[in-house]
């Protein structure tokens, strides 16, 4: 009997366990389903999803927004792209670099970070390329029209100021676009710049000469490569090894440029 107790208690342990596992999959499964339910309420016309405002006329600039991931050429081009900045520490080893190396590139702004760390741009982008990353890297994907484009342009204003130079080029946090998103692009005459490749900084820990030699490897003419200027420990991988990634793509016969010099060298099919 005692053997038999045990046995049975055994298995009312392992009855529970399993109670209690499907009951955590199940709960987790509930939370994922109640996101869906909620992005699928969220409203359509005039929400994130339209790329239409109202039924009036659309106050859209040019009347079109460019999406660009990359460009068909066969120059041996590279546009350098960094997002998230200007951050202290960070942003200011890639100019460093750039500087010594006489590089250019394209930096996707954040507004509200330009706003706060003004100085360490000022006198610095004479070669660069400015773009808009947003005001405060929030998901523009989630909003409605009027809200962001009121984030783009607010970022827009604080980039011109600070840059002398007014952004003509929007990248999404993320890369996540909404039919807002091309509506606020449209609405500032800006072209929308995805990116080719992106670096992978996690799968090369500790070791910068090995990332940089994956990079070069794989970029193609007319690659758009994004970096970033902020960011978590492991990115510094990326960052200390840029002066090897720039030698090495040059040594194969690359020449960089920023994303508007790129988009010049499109050939037309």
């Amino acid at each position: 009997m005692a053997e038999g107790a045990g046995r049975w208690g055994r298995r009312a342990v392992l009855r529970r366990t399993a109670l209690l596992a499907g009951g955590a999959a199940l709960g987790a499964a509930a939370t994922s389903q109640t996101s869906r339910i909620a992005d699928r309420r969220l409203p359509l016309a005039g929400g994130p999803a339209s790329a239409t405002l109202g039924s009036g006329h659309q106050q859209v600039g040019s009347g079109a927004v460019e999406v660009i991931w990359g460009v068909r050429t066969t120059d041996r081009l590279v546009a350098l792209t960094f997002d998230d900045g200007p951050l202290p520490q960070w942003t200011p080893m890639v100019l460093d670099a750039l500087d010594r190396l006489a590089v250019p590139a394209t930096f996707f702004l954040v507004g509200a970070r330009v706003r706060e760390h003004a100085a360490l741009l000022r006198g610095r982008l004479g070669r660069h390329e400015v773009g808009n990353h947003s005001w405060a890297h929030h998901d523009l994907a989630r909003l409605d029209a009027h809200a962001a484009y009121d984030d783009l342009r607010r970022s827009h204003d604080a980039i011109a100021e600070v840059a002398g130079v007014a952004p003509r080029l929007v990248r999404p946090p993320w890369g996540h676009l909404g039919g807002a998103v091309l509506h606020a692009a449209a609405r500032l005459d800006y072209r929308l710049v995805l990116w080719t490749l992106q670096m992978v900084e996690g799968e090369f820990p500790h070791d910068p000469a090995g990332h940089a030699r994956r990079i070069v490897a794989d970029v193609q003419p007319g690659t758009i490569l994004l970096g970033h200027d902020v960011g978590t420990e492991r990115r510094l991988v990326a960052l200390r090894g840029l002066p090897d990634m720039i030698t090495g793509l040059r040594a194969r016969g690359y020449t960089f440029v920023t994303v508007s010099q790129l988009l010049g060298h499109a050939t037309v099919v």
